[in-house]
């Protein structure tokens, strides 16, 4: 009888241990799909309403607390760097730093635009409403790393906060907008105490958008002489959150999808996010 109980305990741990090392190679994988120079390393992630006022606010506000669970969840750590309340209802805009290995990597399944289907609850007539947010993801860039930015190009411009924040929110001029007058870019930092910080902050989003910039026109140079066609097949269109008449969210390119929307919504993105890397590698 002792020698079935050492089995059964030999069995057990054997179980443990496959199912740990099962584990180790699923994340040792997921890390090999990540061989970009920043993929590792911390990431920008900004909301932004498409066309709809108060729905698409409201959107937006709904999309920065889905990503601000996850990046929770998972244990990184999140800095918000601008968010500016909507008119009534929402966000008009929403910054946040996502601190973590892997950060930029994985969310970069994030970038494009996101469609809520459901019965808006601001239209009186209970009216179905299609509502878009588009998502950007930029590196955080190290130091080291050279972007084509003169000062004397940066128009700085102080106003008084708009958005929750420290004692001197709301009080004083601590916010920040940089305007690159050589792109139109601009970039504003509103959440930090300090002007400092906030023109800090700023300077730090301003020099990964300079560098998404020169990095896509060099891809798109490149591609244009290698003749590569690109496939918008799905446009920049990535998911679909329906609510009404029915609760299902799709991924439009890996097809990962689940009825579960109030999961998803309360951060719950790792099958999409690992579906989403799962389909651009086989895809490559």
């Amino acid at each position: 009888m002792e020698l079935a109980g050492d089995d059964a305990a030999f069995a057990e741990e054997a179980a443990a241990a496959a199912g740990e090392l099962a584990a180790l190679l699923d994340q040792l994988e997921i890390e090999s799909w990540f061989s970009g120079e920043f993929d590792a390393g911390d990431a920008i992630l900004t909301v932004n309403p498409g066309q709809g006022g108060l729905e698409a606010q409201d959107w937006t506000e709904m999309l920065y607390q889905m990503y601000v669970h996850y990046a929770e969840d998972k244990g990184w750590k999140v800095t918000v760097l601008d968010l500016v309340p909507g008119e009534g209802i929402g966000l008009d805009r929403a910054t946040i730093q996502i601190e973590g290995r892997y950060a930029y990597g994985m969310l970069r399944s994030e970038i494009g635009i996101h469609r809520l289907v459901r019965i808006s609850p601001t239209d009186a007539k209970k009216r179905r409403q299609t509502t878009f947010a588009s998502v950007e993801v930029l590196p955080v860039l190290t130091d080291d790393i050279e972007v084509d930015l003169n000062p004397a190009d940066v128009r700085v411009d102080v106003y008084r906060s708009s958005g929750p924040g420290g004692q001197c929110v709301n009080t004083t001029d601590s916010a920040v907008r940089l305007t690159h007058e050589p792109t139109g870019i601009v970039v504003t930092c509103q959440n930090e105490k300090s002007q400092l910080q906030n023109k800090e902050a700023a300077f730090r989003v301003l020099r990964a958008k300079l560098y998404e910039l020169e990095e896509r026109k060099r891809q798109e140079e490149l591609d244009e002489l290698r003749g590569v066609r690109m496939d918008n097949s799905f446009g920049s269109q990535i998911r679909n959150y329906v609510l009404f008449p029915y609760q299902l969210v799709k991924d439009l390119r890996s097809g990962v999808e689940t009825g579960n929307v109030d999961a998803v919504l309360g951060g719950a993105l790792e099958p999409f996010i690992i579906g989403y890397h799962t389909w651009r590698v086989s895809s490559q």
